[in-house]
């Protein structure tokens, strides 16, 4: 029986087929016998989660717009299935052709969250692809990495044949050019990797030796021969209005997290937020114009009837064209109803101005991120924003219609106390009260406020800290659900804590976690990051029987001149800068946007961004 047979008998046994059958409109179907390339995009999560990355849209598009390259997805199959796949004997397939993944020159994975990595294991078994990179032999898928996580690649160091580092947009057309020769002549693998070490951006763990201390620390990471480079330098696209963008993205038939139209409107943050990875690694901000925008959002529009266009970008307040932006979308789109959604908005940036042209059309939720219950704690973690900036925000929110706010926060910063918890209940009651002055009384109003645990991540002023205990985690979760629980106008929602801990062991690790992330999926572990799956009991067996001590990640205060996994790679921030940043810290002092002035985080040297024209040294 042909797949296609057998997809049309099991299918309709699972939750949403129509995350396995393809065939959305804008998606795209080449003859395979036509390609010299096969390149499978994957995503180590469900269709809905995968689906709403900009990253692989972007990437789906870019290489199929070479004739001689297919680029399909795959996604996780769900449980159910999974539980048929391995019942009927199917491999892994891609979407567009159905083709086993094992049969593609590359397999790309998309590292958003470190608590997908299992995930990664599962789907190369489900592929028959082996699980180690030593493993693999010619006749097998090419595994690549990028995203996020990629930026502290160790942990996956044993498993994926090599790592894209920053934006991947030119370097992707580079390693493809390069395998087409390489497979016209028949070369090894082997060669080929060595040859792309060499590309700028590139990371091949296997062409490095990795050493560790007695205590465990690690001592170095060096390339095994000096062709390589001793740190790899990530990309960057300095010209965002020059970067490639598709318009005509795929339309699924079923709801996604993120259904709305995408258009990306700067990259970067100035801010400086001393807990956020983000805000560092993707250095310096390059906008977009404003004029390139407009005719983007238009096309996009056209080729995928949207009824929703969401301006994206780390802080999209910060963006110096969003007033013309807004007012052009709103007139242009009046007519069709198209909304707009602005997502990352800063509390200090939020306009009544802005507030009213954005629910013109149709209203969308509003977001704020406090971070922090206290002013003397959002000093700490740089966050520059008051109480002040919230209350207005949210008066001019209340005055422009809106009844429902979100509030994210943090527990465990670095620094904090219980009166810093508590700070989050009396900050979240005082937007309550700011709406019972605009109404007269609190009918109709949801003030969602949600905490996560602190992670210290690679790359930020706090990787030398640790995270809080589960012991501390649950303590201040407990105390915000009893303050809470005496306001019915305010939900209230936690992550699970220890899942945050996970999530500093993996990004916080080296190496050796590869054989622990082998035994967490060989007992069972895949989906961590949804909690009715989620064990972490099969995870504590993991780390008992692989002999590593998790703790010695998540709860280890670093030394200043410790050498971390993560320096092998070049972000191009100075190490200095973050460590002069923690100082700051640690006596409450803040640092001022870089669009105000220079910190020095040595970033220019990358030569791109506006605001990095004025630059000074440490």
């Amino acid at each position: 029986m042909t797949l296609d047979r057998l997809l049309e008998k099991i299918l309709p046994k699972v939750s949403k087929p129509a995350r396995y059958t393809g065939n959305e409109y804008n998606s795209i179907l080449k003859r395979k016998e036509d390609i010299d390339v096969h390149v499978a995009l994957a995503f180590p999560d469900i269709y809905e989660v995968g689906m709403s990355h900009l990253g692989i849209k972007i990437l789906y598009h870019l290489l199929n717009e070479d004739s001689t390259i297919y680029a399909e997805r795959v996604f996780a199959p769900w449980v159910d299935f999974e539980n048929l796949m391995r019942e009927y004997d199917i491999p892994l397939f891609s979407l567009e052709t159905k083709t086993p993944i094992k049969d593609f020159d590359f397999l790309g994975f998309t590292l958003q969250y470190e608590m997908s990595y299992t995930n990664i294991i599962n789907m190369l078994e489900l592929a028959r692809i082996p699980i180690f990179s030593s493993e693999r032999c010619d006749k097998d898928p090419l595994v690549i990495a990028g995203g996020p996580c990629a930026y502290n690649p160790e942990p996956l160091g044993d498993i994926i044949d090599f790592f894209v580092i920053g934006e991947a947009e030119e370097a992707i057309v580079e390693i493809m050019d390069l395998y087409k020769i390489f497979k016209a002549n028949g070369r090894p693998r082997r060669d080929f990797l060595t040859e792309i070490a060499k590309i700028k951006g590139v990371y091949v763990p296997s062409l490095y030796n990795v050493t560790y201390n007695e205590n465990g620390t690690l001592r170095s990471i060096l390339p095994k021969s000096n062709e390589f480079p001793a740190k790899i330098e990530k990309r960057l696209i300095a010209n965002l209005n020059e970067a490639y963008y598709p318009t005509d993205f795929i339309v699924p038939y079923i709801n996604i997290v993120h259904d709305r139209a995408p258009l990306e409107i700067f990259r970067g943050c100035s801010h400086g937020c001393r807990f956020c990875q983000a805000g560092m690694i993707y250095r310096p901000v390059r906008e977009k114009s404003a004029d390139i925008l407009e005719k983007m959002a238009k096309d996009i529009i056209a080729s995928t009837g949207y009824g929703e266009l969401s301006l994206t970008s780390l802080s999209t307040s910060d963006y110096s064209q969003l007033k013309q932006l807004t007012e052009s979308l709103t007139e242009k789109f009046r007519e069709s109803k198209v909304g707009l959604s602005l997502p990352s908005l800063r509390i200090d940036a939020f306009s009544l101005e802005l507030a009213k042209k954005v629910q013109e059309i149709r209203k969308s939720g509003l977001t704020f991120a406090p971070e922090a219950g206290t002013q003397r704690l959002r000093d700490i973690i740089n966050k520059g924003v008051t109480e002040d900036d919230l209350l207005k925000s949210a008066h001019d929110a209340f005055l422009s219609g809106w009844n429902t706010v979100k509030l994210y926060f943090m527990i465990g910063l670095p620094g904090e106390t219980l009166e810093d918890t508590k700070g989050i209940a009396e900050l979240a009651n005082k937007v309550v009260d700011v709406y019972r002055k605009v109404h007269g009384n609190t009918k109709g109003l949801r003030v969602n406020v949600s905490t996560s645990t602190f992670v210290p991540k690679p790359f930020t002023p706090f990787q030398w800290y640790p995270q809080i205990t589960l012991e501390e985690i649950d303590e201040r979760q407990r105390l915000l659900k009893s303050l809470f629980r005496k306001n019915k106008n305010i939900s209230y929602n936690w992550h699970e804590g220890k899942l945050s801990f996970l999530e500093a062991v993996f990004s916080r690790g080296d190496r050796k976690l590869g054989k622990v992330l082998k035994a967490a999926h060989d007992n069972g572990c895949k989906f961590d990051g949804w909690n009715d799956i989620f064990s972490f009991e099969k995870w504590v067996s993991a780390f008992d029987e692989s002999g590593i001590d998790p703790n010695f990640y998540a709860y280890r205060y670093r030394e200043k001149d410790e050498i971390f996994p993560w320096d092998i790679i070049d972000i191009g921030i100075n190490k200095r800068f973050l460590q002069k940043e923690l100082e700051k810290s640690e006596k409450g002092e803040t640092t001022p946007d870089c669009r105000i002035r220079c910190s020095g985080c040595g970033v220019n040297r990358l030569e791109a961004g506006d605001y990095c024209e004025n630059k000074i040294e440490i």
